[in-house]
């Protein structure tokens, strides 16, 4: 180990292992829920309890609830993960440093200010990988069992989508780098935090909130009143009435039912209804947007950190 990896070691080793031990505690208390989940629920026919209009037998149902909820958790702790990476590990790497001056004593060994910023990060970005594909994936494993069962979690949820799979690995580094970066700028680290804090759940909230902006929904056409296809696992995104040219009208124009529907409908000259939908294997969709967001947002960061650390005095 050469004498800036090493020091990285050395600055970086409590929170390296408090990761590890976070992982740790995580993956045996998932593997003791899902065994329990696992037992609770075998010798049940669970394929009747798929999406939306499901019915469970109610020990299968009472057992999947339990699940969900410990599963919400989990998700809960993978959603701030990366804020909390931004904060906690990226705000002092070089924010620190130049707080305290201790970046001149490092600068006076033998050591580049390239190579030292790449040995930092570096060992960061590889804990925070590591941290984050651990956690995504006690999620994906744990929810696998019971996905998409009734009104439980589904693959749209923000417990999910946003905290599993390599959209989640792809936003700690995102937060891993604005935290860096923002330490470098405001040169302070408890202010660094605060401000990467807000930056990394802002960024996260625009994907979220926007999210069904990026992709266009399936349009599931029933004619006139035929009974609607059962939305199941897929993720609504609302309903239409179609007229013969194709055209999509607001649902509020017939806000009826039965015989009253019938003739709003003729009144209006609508001939069916539009489900807008997304399916879910849009899920795969979706995590590759928000993957390729994050990791270019990565890459301007980490450039522009390595820029201004050789541009600018940091004594």
């Amino acid at each position: 180990m050469n004498g800036t990896l090493w020091l990285a070691w050395r600055q970086q080793r409590p929170l390296i292992l408090s990761a590890a031990l976070l992982v740790t505690v995580c993956t045996i208390w998932v593997a003791l829920r899902r065994a329990d989940l696992i037992e609770a629920i075998s010798g049940y026919d669970l394929s009747e309890c798929k999406g939306w209009n499901g019915t469970c037998p109610p020990e299968a149902y009472a057992a999947m609830s339990d699940g969900n909820a410990g599963i919400r958790t989990l998700g809960a702790l993978g959603l701030v993960l990366p804020a909390a990476i931004g904060m906690f590990w990226g705000a002092p790497l070089i924010g620190r440093e130049l707080e305290s001056g201790t970046i001149k004593v490092v600068l006076t060994q033998n050591t580049g200010v390239r190579s030292w910023f790449a040995a930092r990060f570096g060992l960061a970005a590889l804990c925070a990988v590591a941290v984050s594909t651990a956690v995504a994936g006690l999620i994906a494993w744990w929810w696998a069992p019971i996905s998409n069962m009734n009104d439980g979690v589904y693959w749209h949820d923000p417990y999910i989508l946003n905290a599993s799979g390599p959209s989640a690995v792809a936003g700690a580094l995102f937060a891993l780098a604005a935290g860096t970066a923002l330490g470098l700028l405001v040169r302070r680290t408890l202010p660094a935090m605060g401000v990467t804090l807000a930056v990394v759940l802002g960024t996260a909230a625009v994907l979220t909130f926007f999210r069904r902006d990026f992709v266009t929904p399936v349009d599931r056409i029933t004619p006139g009143m035929t009974p609607k296809r059962l939305i199941g696992s897929a993720w609504s995104a609302g309903y239409r009435y179609l007229t013969p040219d194709g055209g999509q009208h607001p649902l509020e124009n017939c806000l009826f039912s039965g015989d009253e529907l019938r003739r709003c409908m003729d009144e209006h000259g609508f001939v069916g209804r539009v489900h807008k939908v997304y399916p879910s294997s849009d899920f795969w969709t979706f995590q590759g947007i928000d993957t390729t967001v994050y990791l270019l947002l990565t890459l301007v960061l980490v450039t522009l950190t390595a820029c201004l650390l050789r541009s600018r005095r940091l004594g």
